[in-house]
């Protein structure tokens, strides 16, 4: 039998060459789990905006890995003692963090599971690894969980400044052409350092983490929050709860066999079990667009109309304000659009709806940004620097909408 050559190299439009450091996580990238991450969308419907946005959650799992391996050289060149096993475990740990990631990102959370996040699908699929690699995952798991007695390696996986976050904004930048969320991962980790078992930025890297930040406050609003892949956004939420609504009254609706199980089947945190966990390892972002391309003709009026808004792009408008949409302004639009098509109060509120996003580019109550002065002193970012815009950073922004269709429609 032939020998496969596990020590491959990848090519990253971002980092370039990346190299993949063991069979372990060779054979867990060759895994279909991880595999499947090549048909999700790392930016949900965000291409409708920008459309160079095609980016996957495939490619956003391999980078991260590469910027752990930046991280794992530079602490231990600067004496912080990292042993082998605790660096496979970091690596596998960052590489299968959003493995549990449904169709579209974040669309699935809403509407055909309740209540289960992809955090916890994630770790689901990560015990069903662990059991299929003999243990191989236990410490990655543990990491993953924030139980790990080493602290700074639960915050290189999920903190306000970890390897996910270095990739994504970067990435995202990328892809979207947005320049403004461009920021530099390899100087912020070349600053890295730990203090006390939690992790440090150097002083020297003041500006870089500054520019973090602000970045991260761009890209959320010109590129996260756009109001269009808002939009769109509630709009597949819609899709699918309508989809599930008629399948519920028993209207049989043509689509894959995964997508049909979770329209027939009430899940939800206590009954996501092993079968559920496999028929949701099947499904993907092409199971909910064929869907669509077959619901466009269907009878039903609301979502008929939904697939076709988001098929032809032809999206509702959608207003967004500082201050609380009036009620009154509501109900004018869904009576407006109850009369013109004659439907009912809960069809019309598939079309007109209100809602917020908030957006905080910086918690400083949270697991701050802890900047490491010469004289060994710690302070977070916020004391630290002498940029006053952070102080308004850490401050959430919350901003009201109203959607509502076009005339045309």
């Amino acid at each position: 039998m032939q020998k496969i050559n596990k020590l491959k190299i990848l090519n990253d439009p971002i980092y370039g060459f990346i190299t993949i450091p063991n069979s372990l996580i060779f054979d867990l990238i060759e895994h279909k789990y991880f595999q499947r991450l090549r048909r999700i969308t790392q930016m949900g419907l965000s291409y409708l905006v920008y459309p160079g946005a095609h980016h996957t959650r495939f490619q956003h799992a391999i980078g991260c890995m590469h910027l752990m391996q930046k991280a794992v050289n530079v602490l231990r060149f600067k004496g912080v003692a990292i042993t082998e096993n605790e660096e496979n475990a970091l690596y596998i740990a960052i590489l299968l963090h959003d493995i549990g990631h449904g169709p579209f990102s974040h669309a699935m959370e809403h509407s055909i599971v309740n209540g289960i996040a992809h955090e916890h699908i994630s770790m689901l699929f990560m015990e069903r690894l662990n059991e299929e690699f003999n243990g191989n995952l236990t410490l990655a798991i543990e990491i993953f969980k924030g139980e790990y007695p080493r602290k700074f390696m639960c915050q290189l996986i999920s903190s306000q400044l970890d390897m996910d976050r270095a990739d994504y904004l970067k990435r995202d930048s990328f892809y979207t052409g947005v320049a403004e969320g461009n920021i530099n991962s390899e100087r912020l980790i070349t600053m890295l350092n730990v203090k006390d078992d939690a992790l440090v930025i150097e002083d020297k890297g003041i500006y870089s983490v500054e520019k973090f930040l602000v970045a991260r406050r761009l890209m959320y609003w010109q590129v996260y929050l756009h109001k269009t892949s808002l939009v769109a956004e509630q709009l597949i939420i819609r899709v699918l709860k309508r989809a599930k609504e008629l399948t519920k009254n028993g209207v049989e609706l043509p689509a894959s066999e995964p997508l049909s199980f979770f329209l027939k089947n009430e899940i939800t945190l206590n009954n996501f079990d092993a079968d559920s966990l496999d028929i949701f390892s099947k499904l993907d972002d092409y199971d909910i667009v064929s869907a669509m391309k077959s619901w466009q003709f269907h009878k039903d009026f609301v979502l008929k109309n939904l697939c076709e808004m988001i098929l032809n792009r032809s999206l509702l408008k959608i207003k967004m304000k500082k201050k609380e949409i009036k009620a009154s302004y509501f109900v004018q639009h869904r009576d407006n659009l109850m009369k013109k098509h004659e439907v009912s109060e809960a069809e019309a509120d598939y079309f007109v709806f209100i809602g917020k996003v908030s957006n905080q580019a910086y918690e400083r109550k949270k697991q701050g940004i802890k900047i490491l002065h010469k004289n060994g002193k710690i302070e977070d970012i916020v004391k630290a620097s002498d940029q006053l815009n952070l102080k308004a950073l850490s401050k959430p922004v919350t901003k009201y909408y109203i959607c509502y269709p076009k005339e045309k429609m």
